[in-house]
């Protein structure tokens, strides 16, 4: 996806924010937390600025998620409870949004997602993710936390 300079200028005000709101945050994060405020509340801003632009700033993903693209991709699922990012296990949704559909996927699938290891910490992975998950129902969450190890 290519930036204006106009979205890279806005963008540095959002980095410098999650900067600080992730040094407020007491624990180093090693999973997803929706129960951790500021986890949550730095993910949504960095939710915001990364993954908004495809799956929705209400996180209701692209029309027609499920109706493969004319290159075979998948359009963006929905990370509310419409969709199926809570009936995986954190690590795995981890690891989907640290390595990209490729990295993850199993052959033969192909996947528009790109990986954001090179510009996400690891902890700014697990606030998104902390963050996605807030917005679940409470049944939601305690399923999706079953499929944890």
């Amino acid at each position: 996806m290519k930036r204006t300079m106009a979205m890279k200028h806005l963008r540095l005000p959002l980095i410098a924010a999650a900067a600080v709101a992730l040094a407020s945050c007491s624990d180093s994060l090693t999973s997803a937390d929706a129960t951790n405020s500021e986890a949550v509340t730095l993910g949504q801003t960095l939710y915001g600025a990364n993954c908004a632009s495809c799956h929705g700033k209400d996180l209701r993903g692209q029309p027609n998620w499920r109706e493969p693209q004319e290159d075979g991709t998948l359009p963006a699922p929905p990370h509310d409870e419409s969709g199926h990012t809570w009936h995986h296990d954190d690590q795995l949704l981890f690891n989907y949004t640290k390595q990209g559909g490729a990295g993850v996927a199993p052959p033969g699938f192909k996947s528009a997602m790109p990986g954001f290891g090179e510009c996400l910490s690891d902890e700014e992975i697990w606030s998104v993710l902390s963050y996605i998950k807030s917005r679940w129902s409470l049944k939601a969450q305690a399923r999706q936390g079953g499929l944890n190890k």
